[in-house]
């Protein structure tokens, strides 16, 4: 018996020196839309510390927001002998070339965080309906009726349709009762701050600033949505939603103009992401990935292996959770917050 647990051991320590061996000699390339939004480093700290641990190489590319820049730094990356490909698509549909070639290269695609709608994509992200639904209970909370808002994701990124989605689930019985109205909704190019000021400027007008509440889908687009309030005066009086934990935005939420923000925790994202991409690298199929789940409730309905990981809403009443986790200091958060006014700042 002692014989067999030690040739059981044996085995075990050459199956974790040959995958520790496998892993040193790949490379991962990532592409990133647009690594310009505070968000992404976070991501790319975790995804790189997460290969390191076991001796891959990183090597990445950003898009800058061009969709056709995106497809050639693709296969710059497979170029420069990428095993496995990690992609925040900058358009979803657009990226489809990159990832077949990758395919027919026996390449492995995972799909960061927004869905690229294709079978030999592997999909890690959070729930995003869900995430749309816990912006929009903070925001009826704080606003029950009146008039509301939305500013929308990128019209190229599927996230922003399933953010909706989850939003409408919860505020359409208030609106069919007659106790909110939708007066103005737009998606955000890009995901640009400006170019949601611009669209919140434009319903200010339209609406002679009678705005109650704003459903916007990340903190980004909070934050341009803000600026147009602020230039206003109702900076703090209408309650604004955000997504990512952004620095400023979970500031924003001590000095109280806005009201909550879904944490994200993209140090985890990034990590399973790394793993993912080792695994299947090393040629594990998509089945044998931990945890996967089958998704089809993208835009066409293909069948996606996907891993889903759970978010969680930060309002000022819980604002020492990502304090607390090592997300953010106590002095960035608290940042010009008049002293006593939140219980995390004390």
């Amino acid at each position: 018996m002692r014989a067999l647990i030690k040739l059981a051991a044996g085995a075990a320590i050459v199956l974790t020196m040959q995958t520790a061996a496998f892993a040193k000699d790949l490379v991962v390339g990532v592409s990133w839309s647009n690594f310009q939004e505070e968000r992404w480093k976070t991501d790319e700290a975790a995804i790189k510390k997460a290969l390191a641990a076991v001796g891959a190489k990183y090597i990445s590319a950003d898009a800058q927001s061009s969709a056709s820049k995106q497809l050639t730094d693709v296969e710059s990356l497979i170029s420069q002998g990428a095993n496995a490909l990690i992609i925040l698509a900058q358009d979803s549909d657009a990226i489809g070339p990159a990832v077949e070639k990758a395919a027919d290269e026996g390449i492995p695609v995972i799909g960061y965080d927004r869905l690229i709608e294709n079978k030999a994509a592997f999909y890690i992200t959070f729930d995003n309906k869900e995430v749309g639904r816990m912006q929009a209970r903070e925001i009826l909370k704080a606003k029950p009726e009146g008039n509301y808002v939305f500013i929308k994701g990128s019209s190229s990124d599927p996230n922003a349709d399933f953010l909706f989605s989850g939003q409408m689930e919860v505020l359409k019985p208030s609106i069919d009762a007659g106790k909110i109205k939708n007066v103005g909704e737009a998606y955000t190019d890009g995901w640009l701050p400006q170019n949601a000021q611009r669209n919140m400027e434009q319903f200010l007008t339209a609406n002679n600033n009678k705005v109650d509440a704003v459903v916007a889908s990340n903190d980004g687009t909070a934050g341009g949505a803000v600026a147009a309030l602020d230039a206003q005066g109702l900076a703090g009086s209408v309650p604004v939603s955000g997504q990512d934990a952004d620095k400023a935005a979970l500031n924003r939420i001590a000095l109280g103009t806005q009201t909550v923000s879904i944490w994200k925790d993209s140090r985890e994202l990034g990590k399973r992401a790394a793993e993912i991409a080792i695994d299947l690298a090393n040629g594990k199929s998509m089945d044998q990935i931990s945890g996967v789940q089958t998704f089809s409730g993208g835009p066409k309905h293909v069948p996606m292996k996907s891993v889903f990981l759970t978010p969680q809403p930060i309002t000022k009443d819980n604002l020492s959770v990502v304090i607390d986790a090592g997300w953010i200091t106590k002095a960035e958060a608290c940042q010009g917050v008049k002293a006593g006014s939140v219980a995390a700042c004390k």
